[in-house]
């Protein structure tokens, strides 16, 4: 098909007795901007490094521009950042980008990767001397070091805070704006929702929705009946429900207006109601509510 740049087609992959992946078909376009979320265990990790070339699928097949990604032209084109990243502890940080830059035809200069990632005055630190947000914002930036067309991200600002988690957020859509592809996974769900056009969930090695952010926020028609009460009775149409910390509770439900009308017949006093659209972790809360594995 024109246009795309990755593609896994009736895609399986097992470690022993356990299912990873279970023919997972997934297209990516080129220039899109895409959020894989799915609980602990889900197969997200496992998605990327077929498409990276980590890992080999034991069923189905996996491209990336039409090619097998394993071979090393098409390596050249792909960056990646995965969960657990080994840097050159001893290698100071300019001298780890001109290694990674060296590898490519055409590298971004470091000094340009620097300020677009927000770390422009540690090229001279060891990497070793990093804290761990830097070290994270290093293994970012360089995934982007040789012009991809495409770069997977595998949870890119875990450890980060928020002002670190803004700044690479610019560098991806500066990436994304100039036409390159992008595919990450997060357990920040706001990160996704305000980064990805297209969300794609997995469960048990399974795509379970694909759409883009508004469509998956607002699956099955979800709303959110947040109040302040006592203890609530049983309550039809219910599909979730849960407590803040202020005891505040916050019900997801397929009919806002029905649920209202039965808190008033049961005589169930309230007050602060709250009734909204979902937002991306109400829904995926929803569409997994019978999985209680954390999202990660």
């Amino acid at each position: 098909m024109t246009g795309l740049i990755a593609r896994a087609a009736g895609v399986s992959r097992r470690y022993g007795d356990i299912v990873a992946l279970d023919h997972v078909d997934l297209d990516i376009p080129r220039g899109q901007l895409v959020g894989l979320l799915g609980p602990n265990g889900a197969g997200k990790s496992t998605l990327i490094n077929l498409f990276v070339g980590l890992r080999r699928p034991d069923d189905g097949r996996v491209e990336i521009r039409g090619r097998n990604p394993m071979t090393p032209a098409t390596r050249r084109i792909v960056g990646v950042t995965p969960q657990e990243t080994g840097l050159p502890l001893s290698l100071r940080v300019g001298e780890t980008a001109r290694l990674v830059a060296a590898h490519f035809a055409d590298p971004v200069p470091p000094a340009e990767l620097f300020e677009r990632f927000g770390l422009t005055g540690i090229e001279g630190r060891q990497c070793g001397s990093l804290s761990g947000g830097q070290k994270r914002r290093l293994a970012v930036a360089l995934a982007f070091a040789g012009r991809p067309e495409i770069v997977f991200l595998d949870e890119p600002t875990t450890g980060l805070d928020v002002d670190a988690r803004h700044h690479l957020w610019e560098g991806i859509r500066a990436f994304h704006a100039e036409g390159g592809t992008v595919v990450l996974t997060s357990h920040y769900l706001d990160e996704v929702e305000a980064l990805a056009e297209r969300v794609v969930v997995i469960d048990h090695g399974r795509v379970i929705r694909d759409g883009s952010t508004a469509e998956i926020r607002d699956v099955a028609g979800m709303r959110r009946v947040s109040l302040t009460a006592g203890e609530l009775p049983a309550l039809p149409g219910v599909v979730s429900a849960a407590s803040d910390d202020t005891g505040r509770a916050h019900l997801m439900t397929t009919d806002a207006d029905a649920l209202v009308r039965e808190l008033v017949t049961a005589g169930v006093p309230f007050r602060d109601l709250e009734v909204r659209s979902t937002s991306l972790e109400d829904a995926f809360l929803a569409m997994t509510a019978n999985d209680h594995r954390s999202l990660a």
